[in-house]
């Protein structure tokens, strides 16, 4: 069979629209499709043949046409907490990271998805930046990594309930792709994942900001801020460079006008570095008049620096006064736990490593 730009991709990387238009060009009913992906994004995966709702001749040849995964599993990880690290091989041999991290609620769970093979922001303090950037993922890896962690919470007694954009890369440099992996997660056609159990992280991006903005889906955003002021952000961040705080917060107060969610603020706490009570009446002052909630992270240490620093997470002592001064000044902030520390499952941790690597 001669490849077409449909025929000979992953079922992940396709649309309905897409998957109906091949059965339609084939002589088959257009309604198939929807039935085909529902099953694919269920927490249950089935070889399209061996489903009897399906014509036999159709399931035939999408299982011909088509491969069932946008990649494979190289390898499972499970915390002491219950956190879940999945080690994703993709087509070309390289690697990411997603993570299913247990809620509060014991039913419950939530995912962390990657977008990029490694990262080019360069932020000095994350792992996944110190191997680089390598490439986008397609919007099929993207949505494989949902469909793989809603099956990992089935397997732990729990519903995938949120998923966030906070693993390998910057998703806002990678926003056809993931915009495109969200329209499919969030196709009510496929499955009942809502706009608003998804959020969108950033370091700051403003034009992509804008654009996820007209995007108009209602996803909540995050910004990364790590730092009340340009001259310590630069330095944490070299994104910081090019977009000063006040221009990310404006991009994201028109963000946050237009979909109607509240922006969270993420503000990872490095000792001696961005953690005084001064900053924190800086970021208070920042946040003023702004319908935006804080979450702030210890610093899990990674070993790892651009730049040879070694850096340290605040002491519990200075976490809670940090916040306490927050939350003294009126503004909403909360102290995020960290989950799956012991296999390098936690925030800032994640990073391209091939199976059984260090």
């Amino acid at each position: 069979m001669t490849l077409t730009p449909t025929t000979g991709r992953p079922l992940p990387d396709l649309s309905v629209e897409e998957l109906s238009t091949w059965m339609v060009d084939r002589g088959f009913r257009a309604i198939h499709a929807s039935a085909v992906l529902r099953q694919m994004y269920g927490p249950d995966h089935e070889r399209p043949s061996t489903r009897t709702h399906l014509p036999t001749a159709l399931g035939e040849l999408i299982d011909d046409t088509f491969s069932k995964e946008a990649a494979n599993l190289a390898m499972r990880q499970v915390a002491e907490d219950g956190t879940r690290k999945l080690l994703l091989r993709l087509h070309d041999g390289r690697t990411v990271e997603s993570v299913l991290m247990p809620d509060f609620h014991p039913d419950r769970a939530a995912g962390c998805i990657s977008s990029q093979v490694g990262c080019a922001m360069g932020c000095d303090f994350c792992a996944t930046t110190q191997t680089g950037f390598e490439r986008n993922l397609t919007s099929g890896e993207v949505v494989e990594q949902f469909i793989r962690l809603r099956r990992e919470a089935r397997t732990a007694g729990r519903t995938l309930r949120t998923i966030v954009f906070m693993g390998m890369g910057e998703p806002l440099l990678n926003l056809a792709n993931v915009l495109a992996a969200v329209r499919r997660i969030a196709d009510p056609r496929l499955g009942a994942f809502g706009w608003r159990q998804i959020t969108i992280s950033t370091v700051g991006i403003v034009p992509s900001i804008e654009k996820l903005r007209e995007a108009d889906l209602g996803v909540q955003l995050a910004v990364s801020l790590h730092a009340p002021d340009d001259a310590t952000r630069a330095d944490l961040l070299p994104m910081g460079h090019r977009f000063d705080v006040q221009d990310v917060l404006a991009a994201a107060d028109r963000y946050q006008e237009a979909s109607g969610r509240i922006t969270t603020i993420q503000y990872c706490l490095l000792d001696g570095v961005n953690d005084s009570l001064a900053q924190a009446r800086d970021l208070s002052r920042l946040l003023t008049n702004r319908r935006m909630h804080v979450n702030l992270l210890r610093y899990n240490p990674t070993g790892l620096s651009l730049r040879g620093r070694s850096y340290e997470p605040s002491s519990p002592e200075k976490t809670e006064a940090f916040l306490a001064e927050l939350r003294s000044l009126g503004t909403v902030a909360h102290l995020r736990r960290a989950r799956g520390k012991d296999i390098d499952a936690a925030c800032g941790q994640l990073r391209r490593r091939d199976a059984g690597g260090p």
